[in-house]
Formats: structure tokens, C-alpha cells, sequence
């Protein structure tokens, strides 16, 4: 069995993470973009995330097969202590563990920040992605009805969350990645 390393990811990686995200657009409800975008917004967003959010990648053998990152849940300074979680798996190697690897190291550097609320978005019908959550301690604490339309279909949206850390009365400042354009 080949070993999996987690690294931060890097402007060369992009065009191999569009190639991963781009099937969870054109042949799925699990995200709500309804066209793949292009090299340049795609890097656009890795770039803009990565100024304050860890941004990961897992390789096997030199090759990624998968992503994982945390971004702004609201934008108001009181929400600092929150942020959302995406993990994306190449279609031909989900169920070997890489998700749950890019997840705990996502965690471990969001920790480091003193994140302390961390929620995933999940569309309903997405019912491995929803055990892959909960499995990994994620409740689930709301439902938005008939949310996005995508496919011909009105659909949920399941809002979920996990605690990272105690909420103290006094919470430890964020570290971001890097100074914030706030």
C-alpha cells in the first residue's frame, strides 16, 4: 500500500486540483457550480484562501489525489473563531483514507489558529460525505430546505459542525496564515 503525504498546496498544483473539482461540477449535486471554472479563477480562489486558511494537498507516489481547505464562514470579525471545511477526492481514489488524512491535518493547523468552530456544507443527497462528517465528530445542526437547484432538482443543504477547541470567556486571537485584507 502506497504512503500518502500531506503537504501545503502550491501555484504548480492547481491545474491537477481544477482536474479533480471539475467532475464534482459537471456530473454531480455535491457542489453548486453549475460550470467548471477556469484555470485562472481557480487559482485566483487557492490563492485568496491561502492569506488566511491552511490549503492542503495529498499526494500518492508524486501524484495528488486530493484537496482539502478551510475558508471564511461570515465575514464579520466576531465569526474569526469559525471557518468552513471543503475536501475534495479524486473520483477513482475515494474510500482509501486520503479525506480523513486531509482533514485531521486541516484540523491540527486550524487548532495552531485558534479556529474554534468549523462547519461543512453538504447537500443531502451527498450520503457519503455525510457519514465521512459525522464519522469524524461533524453534528449536524441545520437543514436548509430546497436550497440550490442543480440538475433539474430542488435540493437540501445540511449545515454541520465541529468543535475544534473550548470556547473560553477570553478566546486566544486568530493567527492567520497571513495578515487578512480586512
Amino acid at each position: 500500500m502506497s504512503a500518502f503525504t500531506i503537504r501545503e498546496a502550491s501555484e504548480k498544483d492547481v491545474p491537477r486540483l481544477l482536474e479533480i473539482y471539475g467532475p464534482y461540477v459537471t456530473d454531480t449535486v455535491i457542489s453548486f457550480e453549475y460550470e467548471v471554472p477556469s484555470l485562472e479563477e481557480f487559482a485566483s480562489r487557492v490563492r485568496r484562501i491561502q492569506e488566511k486558511y491552511p490549503y492542503l494537498v495529498c499526494e500518492e507516489d508524486g501524484r495528488i489525489i486530493g484537496y482539502a481547505y478551510a475558508d471564511t464562514y461570515m465575514v464579520r470579525r466576531a465569526y474569526d473563531w469559525c471557518a468552513e471545511a471543503s475536501v475534495y477526492i479524486d473520483r477513482e481514489c475515494r474510500g482509501r483514507g486520503a479525506g480523513k488524512l486531509l482533514y485531521q491535518a486541516l484540523f491540527e493547523r486550524l487548532r495552531a489558529m485558534h479556529i474554534l468552530n468549523l462547519y461543512a456544507v453538504v447537500t443531502s443527497e451527498n450520503e457519503k460525505s455525510l457519514a465521512f462528517h459525522e464519522k469524524l465528530g461533524f453534528q449536524t445542526f441545520a437543514v436548509f430546505e430546497k436550497a440550490g437547484y442543480k440538475q433539474g432538482r430542488w435540493l437540501d443543504v445540511i449545515w454541520m459542525q465541529l468543535f475544534l477547541g473550548e470556547h473560553e470567556e477570553r478566546p486566544k486571537s486568530v493567527r492567520w496564515a497571513k495578515k487578512p485584507n480586512i
